[in-house]
């Protein structure tokens, strides 16, 4: 892995020659994995090593189309992870600041491309590159100056619709988790810091990880879930509640909790990093009128998930 950004100049001789696939991939879903793949392919058959190239921040930040960076559906750190899952030899992460937004198309093809001797380049049909974007996929060939071919993706469709980050946002914001792997080739996940709660969870015979999330992952529409969660690289079922918890609290948070119950587990885990895996929606949030009707709502909420989960 190599973090880059414009002020660094390469010397294509002192690297091997790849195939590299080139763009923002947040969610890495199968649009993303046949860019990627694609380049993996082609880099097999030509006895090239493969490569990505992708940027931090989301150039939308930089160019002042977003105040702050949008929560991720895959922040860095698990980009990184997914993209090395692929079998890809070298990945670049270049820092997308006013400096880089400011290369025109054939200094960035000069310097990013040819200067990473790159021979063969694929990218999604909606790939803009340069100064405004005045770059595309029609112009790499003017730009690449005989040094190196390319391939566009056109767009990926399952079941008629476009596969895009927008759509999995969406599903994510409306807590359609389980139509997500259809889209993203796997489940959605987060990870996050087992930290201390109010302990309501073992005072009603549930007890709870309350998860801190320490990265900028959407969160799910507020509601229950059946979900997985990893402890320590095992996997263990569970039922997860995303809200505020309105029987116990008049006061609405800023952001909503994430309390995860397991079943068939009893450890201590405070301080551990887990992650969760969002397999389906059961409910959404709601303020009961007493303790036990709570109670009874969570043990039939339990044993939905424990049905879902056997299929998941």
């Amino acid at each position: 892995m190599y973090r880059i950004d414009h002020t660094q100049i390469y010397n294509n001789k002192s690297v091997h020659p790849a195939a590299m696939a080139i763009g923002y991939f947040d969610g890495i879903h199968m649009g993303h994995k046949k860019v990627i793949c694609t380049a993996k392919s082609i880099a097999d058959e030509q006895g090239l090593e493969s490569a990505v190239m992708t940027f931090d921040p989301h150039p939308s930040v930089v160019l002042g189309r977003e105040r702050v960076e949008k929560a991720h559906i895959t922040p860095m750190e698990d980009k990184v992870q997914v993209i090395e899952s692929l079998g890809i030899d070298r990945l670049y992460i270049v820092t997308f600041n006013k400096g880089f937004a400011s290369l025109t198309p054939q200094q960035f093809v000069d310097q990013f491309i040819i200067g990473f001797n790159i021979k063969h380049v694929v990218a999604g049909f909606d790939f803009s590159f340069g100064k405004k974007g005045e770059g595309t996929m029609e112009t790499l060939p003017f730009h690449s100056r005989g040094q190196f071919k390319h391939t566009v993706i056109n767009k990926v469709s399952i079941e008629g619709q476009k596969v895009s980050s927008t759509l999995i946002r969406t599903l994510i914001e409306n807590g359609q988790v389980q139509d997500i792997p259809t889209f993203l080739g796997r489940h959605y996940q987060v990870g996050g810091r087992v930290i201390h709660g109010d302990n309501r969870g073992h005072t009603i015979g549930f007890p709870t990880a309350n998860i801190h999330l320490e990265n900028t992952y959407m969160i799910p529409q507020v509601g229950v879930y059946a979900v997985k969660m990893n402890v320590n690289g095992e996997w263990y079922d569970g039922v997860c509640n995303v809200g505020y918890k309105p029987t116990f609290k008049d006061d609405k948070p800023d952001q909503p909790g994430i309390e995860v119950h397991l079943f068939e587990f009893d450890a201590e885990i405070y301080g551990e990093y887990v992650f969760v895996k969002w397999c389906n929606r059961i409910r959404g949030e709601k303020k009961f009128s007493s303790i036990e009707e709570l109670k009874a709502q969570i043990a039939e909420d339990v044993s939905t998930a424990k049905q879902i989960l056997q299929h998941s």
